[in-house]
C-alpha cells in the first residue's frame, strides 16, 4: 500500500536556483527546520501520550531529525557558516497550521499526523532536487541520504493515522490537505530556504 499522496504542485526551478545561488543561507534554514522537526515529533508525544502506537515511531523520528541537525551543523562548521541567531518564522508552516485547528479532538489528531506527512513529503522532494543539482559529490550524497529519510518519515505519519482511522477517512483528508498545501507552495516567496 502507498502511504503518501504525490504532491499536487511541484517545487519550481526558481526556488532551486535561489537555493543554489545562496547555499549557506539555505543551510542555516535547513538546520532550523531539522530542530523544528525533532520538536514537532516530541510535541505529538506530549500532546497524545495515550496514543501509544505513535510513541515509538515519534521517538525514533525525533532522534533522526536531531541527528540530521547535527550533520547539517557539522557541514555548516566546515564551511564557516554560523547558526541563525534566532529561528525565523516559517511562513509555509504558519499557513498550513490552520489545517490542524477546529473540529473534534479526533479530527485534529488526524490532521496533525497528516501535516507531518505533508511537510516530510515536501522536504523529500526539495532535498532530492538539491541532491540532483549539486556538483559537490559529498553534498550530493548527503542530500540523497536526507531525501530517502524524509520519504520514510512521510510514510510513517500516514501509517500511524491508519492505525487509528479508516483508510477512506485518512486518504480523503490527506487529499484535501495536499490540495491546500499546493496552493500555499504556489504563493510562497522564492528564497534560499527549505520552505
Amino acid at each position: 500500500m502507498k502511504y503518501a499522496i504525490d504532491l499536487k504542485v511541484p517545487s519550481s526551478q526558481e526556488w532551486l536556483n535561489a537555493v543554489m545561488q545562496d547555499f549557506d543561507t539555505f543551510l542555516q534554514d535547513h538546520a532550523d527546520c531539522e530542530r523544528k522537526a525533532s520538536a514537532m515529533a516530541t510535541s505529538l508525544i506530549a500532546k497524545y501520550p495515550d496514543r501509544e502506537k505513535i510513541i515509538p515511531e515519534m521517538i525514533e523520528t525525533a532522534i533522526e531529525e536531531l541527528e540530521h541537525f547535527q550533520e547539517v551543523f557539522e557541514l555548516m562548521q566546515s564551511r564557516g557558516v554560523p547558526l541563525n541567531k534566532e529561528m525565523k518564522e516559517d511562513l509555509y508552516i504558519k499557513q498550513l497550521m490552520p489545517l490542524t485547528h477546529g473540529g473534534t479532538n479526533e479530527s485534529r489528531f488526524l490532521s496533525r499526523l497528516l501535516m507531518g506527512s505533508i511537510v516530510e513529503c515536501r522536504g523529500c522532494e526539495r532535498f532530492k532536487m538539491v541532491s540532483e543539482a549539486h556538483e559537490d559529490p559529498a553534498l550530493k550524497k548527503f542530500y540523497k541520504t536526507l531525501w530517502t529519510s524524509e520519504a520514510k518519515h512521510g510514510n510513517i505519519f500516514v501509517e500511524l493515522a491508519l492505525q487509528y482511522f479508516e483508510e477512506e477517512t485518512v486518504y480523503k483528508r490527506l487529499h484535501e490537505m495536499m490540495e491546500f498545501e499546493g496552493e500555499v507552495v504556489k504563493n510562497l516567496p522564492i528564497k534560499p530556504a527549505l520552505h
